[in-house]
């Protein structure tokens, strides 16, 4: 394939060929073979195709809410090119034949992608560690979705068996013994959007991610491992987290939305850890923009709107966003807040490089040809109805993105949006195998 005309991240017009699933050639001007495709990227910027860290595509157990077909799709669509899924599905992918029957859904992948094992107190990591596995989490602290929270011990067991693997730990850092019992179970008034939201983010306060993040970082040193920190969702966190020397990510809820937001998003609006204070929000954004924070990840948690649509202690915790992560970020780029480069290493090449892909993530010559083509002059707003996963909502309706034209797998158009949505499915490839 052959890319003509494209803006590169630096600024740089650059002719862009791939061969072999492998960018061969970026020259100023370069020739078309014969029978080569090509494709006129003239007005359009090319970036390496974004690495998705932190996925929970459902399946198996759960492919009401989405599947690795709808998913991947969802993905390909949003210039995701890589998807990290996480264990809590059911059955939870703790041992070697949890992973097997995972590894069959993610055969029709659209996209490349990385499965992760879990840890619970039935898990088996002599199977489990036996498999392809990406990394080990997200570990859980605290229970969410799946009710997968674990103990310190076991915690400590599970960074010894990673560190005897090799494998990097995420962790979904929250000590539940600092939650707000007294906000618990309080009246939150109707439903759906119209519940009082807040009342969740009071619950599950900043206080205890702040601790937990402490306690995971000090037990990750004492075990010899750099631990990844998920969804990272107050700047104290994000600051403890770098100055331990561990890497974290931010996911666009939590750094475009805040508690002011709830009052219109109600249990749309719940996820954890939880939205936290615009003040908090502001000095998040400001801590990925200036590099504390390594990385954006999507946390992508899809729920149908009509299991949303419950009261707020009933309602499930998660928003869908693998397909508005890197248009949302984009035009954060058009309206001055992040630079193009930010972003390429906030959702490429610092993924790419913190997980050890050491071949994707940016676009020069020899590293895998996973890219995407994006018009910066051509945004739009966000409409639940056009998005391709299988939930039937998103959280950031009617806010402005820059969707891609066209997303390239392994040197394959997987995504074409420029001549309706056409997609080729069942080319994703586990980036472990």
């Amino acid at each position: 394939m052959l890319i003509t005309g494209a803006e590169l991240p630096d600024g740089r017009v650059r002719d862009v060929r791939t061969d072999e699933g492998r960018i061969a050639e970026i020259e100023d001007s370069l020739h078309s073979l014969p029978d080569e495709e090509t494709v006129d990227a003239d007005g359009l910027t090319l970036l390496p195709g974004a690495i998705d860290a932190h996925v929970h595509f459902r399946q198996p157990g759960h492919g009401h809410k989405e599947t690795w077909a709808t998913g991947s799709r969802s993905a390909a669509a949003g210039g995701v090119t890589t998807v990290v899924d996480q264990p809590n599905t059911s059955p939870p992918t703790v041992d070697g034949a949890a992973f097997d029957e995972k590894a069959e859904f993610a055969e029709n992948a659209a996209v490349n992608y990385g499965i992760n094992g879990g840890v619970n107190d039935e898990w088996d990591p002599d199977s489990l560690l036996a498999r392809p596995v990406f990394a080990l989490g997200e570990v859980f602290l605290a229970d969410s979705t799946g009710e997968m929270g674990i103990d310190e011990a076991l915690f400590e067991d599970a960074l010894a068996a990673a560190a005897e693997a090799g494998i990097p730990v995420t962790v979904h850092a929250e000590d539940a013994d600092l939650f707000d019992e007294s906000a618990s179970g309080t009246d939150a008034g109707g439903a759906g959007r119209d519940a009082d939201a807040d009342l969740w983010s009071q619950y599950r306060t900043a206080e205890a991610e702040i601790a937990a993040v402490e306690a995971a970082c000090e037990a990750a040193r004492g075990a010899g491992v750099e631990i990844h920190v998920a969804h990272t969702s107050t700047p104290e966190a994000a600051d403890h987290a770098d100055d331990a020397g561990m890497t974290t990510e931010v996911t666009p809820h939590h750094l475009l939305l805040s508690r002011d937001d709830l009052d219109e998003l109600g249990t749309f609006g719940r996820m954890n850890p939880p939205l936290r204070s615009e003040a908090r929000r502001e000095e998040l954004y400001e801590r990925v923009a200036d590099g504390t924070v390594d990385m954006v990840a999507t946390d992508h948690a899809p729920h149908t709107a009509a299991e949303k649509e419950a009261g707020l202690w009933d309602a499930p915790s998660g928003v869908p966003g693998v397909e508005t992560m890197l248009p949302l970020l984009l035009a954060e780029v058009r309206d001055g807040g992040l630079t193009l480069e930010r972003v390429r290493d906030l959702v490429a090449s610092n993924p790419a490089e913190r997980f050890g892909l050491a071949e994707k993530g940016r676009v020069e010559v020899g590293y895998d040809a996973d890219l995407t083509l994006v018009d910066l002059d051509d945004a739009e707003p966000i409409r639940a109805d056009a998005l391709h996963t299988k939930c039937d909502w998103t959280p950031f309706e009617g806010r402005e993105a820059v969707f891609p034209e066209l997303t390239v797998v392994d040197g394959e158009i997987v995504y074409d949006g420029r001549v309706g949505d056409r997609f080729t499915v069942g080319v994703g490839t586990n980036v472990r195998a």
